[in-house]
């Protein structure tokens, strides 16, 4: 009988090969920050641990977060909520309904209590004891409660769990608020994660939970609890239309010559420059370049930050944090008739000492005629 040997190269796990799922780990590490060795950390967490349970409270929301989770292609959902994590609750994503439902989620509460992860999706509403949001016959405001009691930590995913998000927008009939301030209204000292965007890419939650799974903590945060793997840097920073901005070329109007040009949208109020996200890098849907709304030739409109999205007009300019535009700006079309090359010249030159040079020399040449040798006193 022939003996057959399997190469370490075709074990699979997780639905991946070895390889590739090496690669995914890999891929996760880099994502948030971790030499590229830590990879091999996450994957041996993924394979010889329990999944780690998952329970997701769905409030005020639109299941857009849940729709984003469906768009991930390395896991894929099935692979996600099956083999590297256990969703034990979701009421989008449930085969049970109805009381079935809630006594599953009374059952994983007790079984793991101390060890599951808590998602929380949506603004919890309030006002007047939190009647306007319900499930079960409980308010979203008393299950919250209830549920981060016994969480070993919480996501909240999405703007509006994070910040508020539309249901929050003035004037705010329900008292729509964030999970975190909520939890600490209550004096409930368990974690919080935010993961804020509308939606917020897959990959940013997927690798917040790979990260607590493998070192049994939450990331790094900022100052406002988001993963500084994500929200470390302003969109701007690494915008595909950043090189458009530093030469001050400007889309004035939607389909104008600039817009079509793919030239920056700085002035149809993009909001990159004050909005701290990843979105120009990890793009959305893994179809490829230009998968993000300002690749798109949309606006940014701030989204994912506390105080700008859903608060500020929309096209609205934009308040640059860390980045101020030029003073000066080249125009949009370099051949438009009216603008003198000696007011290009200046504009070019701003900068440090090149100020004074450059007016030094503007002010010498005036009243220069074509073919003066330079003597002529004015």
């Amino acid at each position: 009988m022939k003996k057959v040997e399997h190469s370490m190269e075709e074990e699979t796990i997780c639905g991946f090969s070895r390889r590739d799922f090496l690669k995914f780990c890999s891929t996760m590490a880099v994502g948030m920050g971790l030499p590229l060795g830590t990879g091999a950390k996450i994957a041996e967490a993924v394979t010889t641990q329990k999944r780690p349970p998952v329970l997701w409270l769905s409030a005020q929301e639109c299941t857009g977060c849940t729709e984003t989770l469906l768009r991930t292609n390395h896991p894929t959902l099935d692979k996600l909520i099956l083999e590297l994590i256990s969703l034990e609750y979701h009421e989008t994503l449930l085969v049970g309904a109805g009381k079935q439902a809630e006594q599953w989620r009374e059952k994983s509460m007790k079984e793991y209590k101390g060890k599951y992860i808590l998602v929380v999706d949506g603004s919890i509403p309030v006002k007047d004891n939190g009647i306007y949001c319900k499930i079960a016959g409980k308010t979203a405001l008393s299950l919250l409660g209830e549920m981060a009691q016994d969480a070993a930590a919480v996501i909240a995913i999405g703007s509006c769990a994070s910040w508020g998000g539309i249901p929050s927008a003035d004037p705010n009939p329900t008292g729509a608020s964030p999970a975190h301030e909520v939890l600490k209204s209550k004096g409930i000292k368990t974690p919080v994660v935010n993961i804020p965007g509308c939606p917020p890419n897959p990959y940013n939650f997927l690798s917040t939970v790979l990260y607590f799974l493998t070192f049994k903590k939450l990331p790094e945060l900022d100052d406002q609890a988001r993963p500084k793997f994500a929200y470390g840097r302003i969109i701007h920073e690494n915008c595909e239309r950043r090189p458009h901005f530093d030469a001050g070329r400007f889309a004035i109007q939607f389909g104008d010559d600039g817009h079509r040009k793919g030239y920056c949208l700085y002035k149809l109020g993009c909001k990159g420059p004050e909005t701290f996200n990843n979105c120009p890098i990890q793009l959305f849907n893994d179809v490829g370049s230009g998968a993000w709304p300002v690749g798109t030739g949309h606006p940014c409109f701030g989204c994912s930050e506390k105080g700008v999205g859903f608060t500020l007009p929309l096209h609205s300019p934009a308040r640059p944090k860390y980045i101020t535009p030029p003073s000066l700006f080249t125009e949009v079309f370099p051949h438009k008739e009216g603008v003198s090359s000696g007011t290009k010249a200046l504009a070019a030159g701003v900068s440090g000492a090149a100020i004074g040079a450059a007016a030094a020399a503007l002010v010498s040449g005036l009243g220069k005629k074509d073919g003066d040798s330079g003597n002529k006193e004015e």
